[in-house]
């Protein structure tokens, strides 16, 4: 099986800016030489950088746009227990300064934008898994339960107790879309295996997105009742998932980036069977191409399995050792994308 993605293709448009580099919450910079380049700046969601997964992604996205493009950047970290007004005050600083196009990582970043986008309509706004009404705001949206669901078939072929889990950060209708695709995934492949489910929190206030200690707890919960695969959507919190599994010599599945390259995890990488993938990265570069072309996306664009925007990593050699799973995986993937297999969302 061989999983590529590059939503670049899909990009198109061009601004051209002198930028500053500063905005409330924490930051870091890039800029590229002289004072007239372009610029973007992303705000991250829960859990920041480091988090070897969604944020990071973003943040990987950002990279390629500052080399390929000589950009100025920024990349924004979250503070410990932010309104709504305050990511407000974020993203209208940024687009003071000039950055454009200017992304926040994360729904939680809805109701600040829907706010902020009218006030610069010159500014092109992009928000990662929420979709934001504007003529100037990309929303990059992703069918998360199609990579899930590939997962959760490979979690039923790699099972040898017949029980696998599920952890998921924070108890919301994004995370009810992993959950759903990976548990779709298992039974459409063995009936027989049961999936042990469990959010962390309620609210991400709460730390579901950003607590090892509560993902390893959650872990070592579902190992206790026999799981031998355990599939994590939540963020930083999915590290404590990955260690447990590690620990116990059970398989973790990542989630968002291929985890089993992370550097972070490479103590664990053997035990990480496989990651479910977001192409985030690929949006974030996706939109800055576009400004830089000169025709910026808008609208809803939705990355999924047939747009090579979600799949399944399959860095682990181990995984081909599975017996049967990438032909599985395959097959599950071409029915999803012919529509023969129609993934649920709930």
């Amino acid at each position: 099986m061989r999983r590529t993605s590059r939503l670049a293709r899909v990009a198109v448009g061009a601004a051209s800016l002198a930028l500053a580099a500063t905005a409330c919450g924490g930051t870091s910079g890039e800029s590229g030489d002289g004072d007239d380049t372009k610029g973007l700046a992303i705000a991250y969601d829960v859990g920041g950088k480091g988090d070897q997964s969604f944020n990071d992604a973003a943040y990987t996205g950002l990279q390629r746009a500052q080399k390929e493009f000589g950009y100025k950047t920024a990349d924004i970290e979250p503070t410990d227990g932010e309104t709504d007004a305050d990511k407000e005050q974020r993203l209208t600083s940024l687009a003071k300064q000039g950055y454009d196009p200017v992304i926040g990582v994360g729904f939680a970043y809805a109701p600040a934008m829907q706010a902020v986008v009218a006030e610069f309509p010159d500014t092109t706004f992009g928000i990662v898994d929420s979709v934001v009404e504007g003529d100037n705001v990309a929303s990059l949206v992703f069918a998360e339960n199609e990579a899930s669901y590939l997962a959760g078939v490979t979690a039923a072929k790699a099972t040898k107790t017949k029980t696998v889990g599920f952890v998921g950060g924070v108890d919301n209708p994004l995370i009810h879309k992993f959950e759903a695709g990976f548990t779709q995934g298992v039974k459409d492949t063995d009936p027989k295996v049961k999936v042990l489910s469990q959010y962390l929190t309620q609210t991400a206030e709460e730390g579901g997105f950003s607590s090892p200690d509560k993902g390893r707890a959650a872990a070592e919960g579902q190992i206790e009742k026999k799981a031998d695969v355990v599939y994590q959507a939540a963020g930083l919190s999915g590290q404590g998932v990955i260690e447990a599994a590690a620990k116990a010599k059970v398989w973790a599945i990542g989630v968002d980036s291929d985890q089993y390259k992370q550097e972070a995890l490479a103590a664990y990488k053997d035990s990480i069977l496989t990651s479910a993938l977001k192409d985030i990265d690929g949006a974030v570069f996706a939109l800055a191409q576009s400004v830089e072309d000169g025709k910026p996306l808008t609208g809803t664009k939705t990355f999924d399995l047939k747009s090579d925007g979600v799949g399944l990593s399959d860095s682990n050699p181990k995984f081909a050792e599975v017996p049967g799973a990438e032909d599985a995986v395959e097959k599950a993937k071409a029915g999803i994308v012919d529509g023969t297999i129609k993934v649920k969302t709930e």
